[in-house]
């Protein structure tokens, strides 16, 4: 399984031990192409579309491990004032209930077939629920590091399925500090969803997944969460994919959602900077973006900007009645998942009209956008 650090081009194998490069570098795997159509498949689920991921995944024995994720749901959230059509794809309606769970099982399915006998991860909450449940499934003992602001129900999901929890006092960076550090000693595999790149080629299934079920064609604008990006990453990777493989005309912009009380990758954007510079975050409900100096801050601005993208954040306030609004209709998310509606809709009542009005008179319609739900409301309180 071959490997490749952008940073300064070196290739390796993946290996249990060898989680970035000698650099310091976060490892990818190598660009590929596969021009296989959509509906290859009577699966159901994100493996409908393993053809289509990287050919160092074909070999990995999926079917052991899965418990059904993918295909989720996608349902109409509102027509705005200004005629947009927002929908709403449900990837809170996942085994672990987060959308985590796309990238949990191809790095757990990974470590196994490397023969791996030990993970450490650090997580926020979602994506260590999702690695212990799949951790779980392969049998292998997991050990997660998380602050100690995460939130009690996650933590209890993941000691249910035998993971170790260890409580780290302070941000999100000092749960991955100590989590390397756990890493370092013992010469356990590091199940990261930053830094192993595995995690993100599962996430890839998310635009196919949406591609298809809006019959071959891209939405408008897609209005994704970022803190640590894996999601912004693995889509935008699905739909150059699909582009190149001629499957859609377009890869679609990207509003990226930062939290206004930590939003580093915001202000790097703002300031027209190539890369992103930690900052102090302040306390806010949307733990799962709560990401001060985010590994892969470089890699999603330019990602953002080769998609005619923005970066924009939701305020604090805005968050709880997100929520209500979204509960209203029978959706019921955890802030972070919130927070994404809110910054929607903080842009549409702003400097998104104007794009709107714009991308009507070009096309002649409304536009349709399109935002994940990614974590259930039960999960936090």
């Amino acid at each position: 399984m071959t490997v490749v650090c952008p940073g300064c081009g070196n290739r390796d194998e993946l290996n249990p031990v060898r989680w970035r490069c000698s650099c310091g570098g976060l490892f990818d795997l190598e660009d590929h192409d596969a021009g296989l159509t959509l509906a290859s498949n009577d699966r159901h689920g994100m493996w409908r579309y393993a053809g289509m991921l990287h050919p160092a995944t074909h070999d990995l024995d999926w079917q052991a491990l899965t418990l059904g994720e993918g295909m989720t749901p996608l349902v109409s959230l509102e027509t705005h004032p200004t005629g947009a059509r927002v929908l709403g794809k449900l990837e809170y309606v996942m085994p672990t209930l987060s959308f985590k769970d796309r990238g949990a099982v191809m790095l757990v399915a990974a470590a196994r077939r490397l023969g791996v006998r030990r993970m450490v991860a650090d997580s926020s909450g979602n994506a260590g629920t999702a690695i212990a449940a799949y951790a779980a499934r392969a049998g292998i003992p997991l050990e997660v590091y998380v602050p100690t602001a995460t939130s009690a129900k996650k933590t209890v999901q993941m000691r249910v399925h035998g993971a170790v929890v260890h409580w780290v006092d302070g941000n999100r960076a000092a749960a991955a500090d100590a989590a390397i550090g756990a890493v370092e000693r013992s010469g356990a595999f590091y199940a990261s969803h930053v830094y192993n790149p595995l995690f993100v080629e599962g996430v890839k299934t998310f635009a196919f997944e949406l591609v298809e079920q809006l019959h071959g064609k891209a939405p408008d604008l897609l209005v994704l969460p970022v803190g640590n990006g894996t999601l912004v990453l693995g889509t935008y990777r699905g739909f150059r994919q699909l582009q190149r493989s001629g499957l859609v005309d377009d890869i679609p912009p990207i509003l990226a959602v930062q939290a206004r009380r930590c939003a580093p990758i915001a202000a790097a954007f703002a300031a027209d900077a190539a890369h992103v510079a930690a900052v102090a975050p302040e306390t806010t409900m949307a733990e799962g973006i709560a990401i001060a100096a985010p590994p892969r801050g470089a890699e999603i601005l330019a990602v953002v900007r080769a998609s005619n993208g923005r970066v924009v954040t939701a305020p604090e306030e805005a968050i709880l009645p997100a929520q209500a609004r979204l509960a209203a209709r029978g959706l019921f998310v955890e802030p972070t998942a919130a927070a994404t509606y809110a910054g929607l809709s903080d842009w549409l009542n702003g400097p998104g009209a104007t794009w709107i009005t714009a991308h009507s008179h070009r096309t002649g319609r409304p536009p349709l956008i399109v935002l994940p739900l990614c974590g259930a409301g039960l999960k936090a309180t």
